[in-house]
């Protein structure tokens, strides 16, 4: 199931504002940091996708 961008936005602030605590042990941060470079890839790819969408509109 593909998930919304604005969804794995949101998943991505937590993520930061996880990895921003004082009290998130190493461990965790790392897989946060795993799990945050996943959603950014993946957020990027939704964009890139979009904007070819829009250029083949655009472009007729």
């Amino acid at each position: 199931m593909t998930r919304k961008f604005e969804v794995m936005l949101e998943e991505l602030k937590e993520v930061v504002k996880k990895m921003e605590d004082p009290d998130t042990g190493l461990d965790e941060s790392i897989a946060l940091y795993e799990r945050g470079a996943a959603l950014i890839h993946e957020c990027e790819r939704k964009l890139a996708e979009a904007e070819l969408k829009v250029t083949e509109v655009t472009e007729g």
